[in-house]
């Protein structure tokens, strides 16, 4: 049976960013409001039912203070006069009733007449009766009522009644009702305005994130940390104050790989002289060399602009000292096809000559031609492939050769020089470079003189290789020999000055040196010892 594969799902798409700041914030305004709500009607119930309260013993309290009333309780003829009070006041203040009994319970008003002249209904009373003031709900023969108790006292202090006032339970909820309906006006006006903030706050925040959604932004974070990382080329990026921002890898390695610095602390001081300056300034500084670390780094600096403003400077670089060893070494190559080419050229006239001489059958000057052509070969293109192994050194030996012959010198490579060859292309490199400069130096050093010879040392021996250059030219005065290493001291006019410089720092990398011995006007020499990773035999 064949397996049937799973259809795969499609990944689940996040909330969007609209979506999730609302239910947040509305979910956070919402719980607010249902809080506040929750203690406002408490509060609203509470007040209306004190203040309800506060108004029952006000009337009560008149009531207890009226003559008429005090002289209804204390004279029978006079009795009367109270259910005409209590009615008009029941009326006027829109009470459930007003109630005025005496020292027994007994009713001297009532809204109902039929109930006048019966005992009060409730336990609630005894405390009036006691003289204290007294509030209660409770259900009499009418509804249910908040009822406050208030007791009579005539002239001489003496406890002649008790006047109770009752407002109905309903007129009560009814009042609470209404002021509940203004905490919900409230908490509807307060959604509407966090609706709007929320609707504001989102907007916002979409302009500031440019339209892109957390996922998107995430991802393109994650693409540009990992093309930043990968690039060859070091970046660093800092802010309006100087403040490291941004470094990738590369970078690091670079600045901050001797001196364990953080981002956050300036860079290396060549780098932050150029990044402070376009900070200052606004003006990129493209293609500058800046030594660092025993590197020459090529770099360049834009400032970052917003609305106008600089906001920060970015440097690129990248390590000079690799584009001039792959510089060197395609010079290597190129005067390696320029030698093959010369001698192929120099291999068809010989042919030809062999030919012109077979024709005209002179067999003896054949054999002496062929013989010393052969010698030739041995001695030049023989002897270097016999003592260099290593092709790229051999072919940039030949092709430095036949330059100082067009020169009008001699390039003698020593008959003890042994080279194997080498895998590490770097120490190759090195090797191309120096020995390119040091060659050509001596052949510039003696352009002014009518004949000269340039002496070549390789020596293999112990995972070290030694190289020995001497010229016979006008050599170095001993005040200039310790600044010929100096970046940009030269002789020979402005834009010079490199050469050494590069072929010193690129041999004390690899853990090797290089040193100079002179005599003005008899000989200049250079010494060069170099690690070279090579398991192969010299011979």
């Amino acid at each position: 049976m064949h397996d049937l594969q799973q259809p795969q799902r499609a990944p689940k798409r996040p909330m969007k960013l609209s979506t999730l700041v609302t239910l947040m914030v509305c979910g956070v305004i919402g719980a607010v409001l249902l809080v506040i709500y929750t203690f406002y009607l408490a509060q609203i119930a509470k007040a209306t039912r004190t203040g309800l309260q506060d108004t029952a013993f006000a009337i009560a309290r008149t009531l207890a203070d009226s003559p008429e009333i005090k002289r209804g309780l204390t004279s029978p003829s006079y009795s009367d006069i109270i259910q005409p009070i209590s009615t008009a006041v029941e009326q006027r203040n829109h009470l459930l009733y007003a109630v005025v009994t005496d020292m027994h319970g007994i009713r001297y008003s009532h809204p109902d007449p039929r109930r006048v002249g019966q005992r009060f209904i409730g336990e609630d009373l005894q405390p009036a009766l006691l003289g204290q003031e007294n509030v209660s709900v409770n259900h009499g023969v009418l509804e249910e009522a908040l009822r406050v108790f208030t007791p009579i006292y005539e002239a001489q202090r003496r406890q002649i009644g008790v006047v109770i006032v009752g407002i109905s339970m309903n007129d009560v909820q009814a009042q609470i009702s209404a002021s509940r309906w203004n905490a919900i006006w409230f908490v509807l006006f307060s959604a509407i305005i966090g609706s709007f903030g929320t609707w504001v706050l989102v907007r916002i925040l979409k302009n500031i994130l440019f339209g892109l959604e957390p996922y998107e932004i995430s991802t393109l974070f994650e693409q540009r940390q990992a093309m930043l990382q990968s690039l060859k080329e070091g970046v660093i990026a800092v802010d309006s104050l100087g403040n490291v921002t941004l470094i990738n890898h590369t970078a690091r390695q670079i600045l901050l790989s001797a001196n364990n610095r953080q981002p956050g602390e300036p860079p290396h001081a060549p780098l932050q002289g150029n990044l402070q300056q376009v900070l200052s300034t606004g003006v990129a500084i493209p293609d500058q060399e800046v030594g660092c670390n025993g590197r020459l780094l090529l770099t360049n600096t834009v400032p970052v602009r917003s609305q106008n403003r600089v906001i920060g400077a970015i440097c690129t670089f990248r390590d000079k000292t690799e584009v001039s060893q792959l510089m060197q070494r395609m010079d290597g190559m190129v005067n390696y096809v320029d030698a093959l080419r010369a001698q192929s050229h120099e291999f068809m006239n010989k042919l030809h000559v062999i030919l012109g001489l077979l024709h005209i059958k002179r067999y003896d000057k054949l054999e002496e031609y062929i013989l010393q052509t052969a010698q030739n070969y041995q001695t030049d293109i023989g002897e270097i492939q016999h003592k260099i192994k290593s092709p790229i050194v051999a072919g940039f030996l030949l092709g430095k050769i036949n330059r100082a012959k067009e020169a009008g010198f001699t390039l003698t490579l020593a008959e003890e020089s042994r080279v194997p060859d080498n895998a590490n292309e770097q120490q190759v490199a090195v090797l191309v470079t120096v020995l390119g400069n040091l060659i050509e130096n001596a052949l510039d050093a003696m352009s002014g003189q009518p004949e000269g010879e340039i002496s070549l040392l390789l020596h293999y021996q112990n995972g070290w290789l030694s190289s020995e250059v001497s010229d016979d030219g006008p050599g170095i005065a001993p005040d200039k020999i310790d600044a010929i290493f100096t970046k940009g001291f030269s002789t020979k006019g402005e834009n010079r000055g490199v050469g050494l410089f590069l072929a010193r720092q690129q041999t004390e990398n690899l853990g090797g040196s290089i040193a100079v011995e002179s005599e003005p006007g008899v000989f200049t020499q250079f010494f060069v010892q170099i690690p070279w990773d090579s398991e192969r035999n010299a011979e």
